[in-house]
């Protein structure tokens, strides 16, 4: 029996790996999850949790998945990057392509990013790429529009990067519709947006009625229930659009006709009731282009990711290049978790 451990960080991760799980079980094998202190525990009572370094240890994983752009070195098993969003416009420079030396396998969510990433594999030489979709839609599927006659509902989920943050421009806007227009609200931030902005929105959930604000780890059950998202520049709209739901963005870094992109939050009502009516147009670009950022639409790619992990480990588990030595940020993860074996005052248990 195969062991696998899913790795936690940011509460984002368990719509990504839950489904990678659900496969690993299929085949009869097991798996654990490794949850970072500073992250929440949102574990169903059927899923496993390894607590300490020591346990993992003891665990001795096949492999480590993680959503994230870090992992421990000294953990045990092929380490997998299965990334945390969907879509990245900055793909010449941006953090999407930034190889930082954790990684022996790059589980491609798109193949619009595949010439880059075999770019820079052949170019270290350290790890391997296979384009295998992206494991959280595994648990979705193209959705229709509500009936007309049915309350809409609008989730607002912007970015946490504050150049390109709406939540502020927007909020004196978002009030005002929340007070005039028969709309549902769902706000859903993520977890490191500037706390004071946070309070804002909660203190509007708290006062109307037909706002909520939510902080699930569950998105997909967010996503399934609006009709339409409002964002910014957030990589989390390519994951609503896939649902083929239409998207308003405040000042998009890339605007783009698979979009209703607004300069001004006075623009914001109008382009709320055009998405709402999901016109021919839209729905036919958000289509093309969603075909090109997910072709898959099997719901196997958790599958195809535990097929890369065998073939990797099958075919160069310790017969390519050796991953650059990274001393400094290694040093600063064992520090985290107080990892210094040969040191006097070690324990593994943290």
């Amino acid at each position: 029996m195969k062991r696998y451990l899913l790795f936690v960080a940011h509460s984002y991760a368990y719509s990504i790996l839950r489904p990678i799980q659900d496969e690993i079980w299929s085949r009869g094998d097991d798996v654990a999850w490794f949850i970072e202190d500073s992250s929440p525990v949102y574990l169903r009572e059927n899923e496993k949790q390894l607590t300490t370094i020591k346990e993992v240890m003891e665990y001795n994983p096949t492999a480590v998945f993680v959503p994230g752009n870090y992992v421990y070195d000294f953990f045990p098993g092929i380490k997998v990057e299965v990334f945390h969003g969907l879509y990245y416009k900055r793909t010449d420079y941006g953090d999407h392509y930034r190889i930082r030396g954790f990684f022996d396998l790059y589980c491609v969510t798109s193949s619009m990013f595949m010439p880059k990433f075999e770019e820079l594999e052949n170019q270290l030489k350290f790890f391997k790429v296979v384009h295998t979709g992206w494991s959280k839609l595994d648990y979705l599927k193209p959705l229709s529009p509500k009936p007309a006659s049915e309350r809409r509902v609008i989730l607002y989920a912007p970015t946490f990067t504050k150049k390109l943050n709406s939540a502020d421009i927007l909020y004196d806007k978002i009030e005002e519709l929340i007070k005039t227009r028969n709309w549902k609200w769902i706000f859903s931030f993520h977890p490191k947006m500037d706390k004071e902005t946070i309070d804002k929105y909660k203190q509007l959930s708290a006062t109307y009625e037909n706002a909520v604000f939510s902080e699930t780890e569950d998105k997909l059950a967010l996503f399934k229930e609006a009709d339409m998202m409002l964002s910014d520049t957030s990589s989390v709209i390519y994951e609503f659009l896939w649902l083929r739901k239409p998207a308003v963005t405040l000042r998009n870094t890339f605007p783009a006709n698979h979009l209703i992109n607004i300069e001004e939050p006075s623009m914001l009502e109008n382009a709320i009731e055009t998405a709402m009516s999901y016109p021919d147009q839209l729905m036919n670009n958000i289509d093309s282009f969603m075909n090109k950022v997910h072709p898959f639409k099997d719901g196997k790619s958790s599958a195809r990711i535990l097929d890369a992990v065998d073939y990797f480990d099958k075919n160069y588990k310790g017969k390519i290049k050796k991953k650059p030595l990274n001393l400094l940020r290694k040093l600063k993860l064992r520090k985290k978790v107080h990892y210094f074996p040969f040191g006097p005052r070690y324990s593994l248990n943290r």
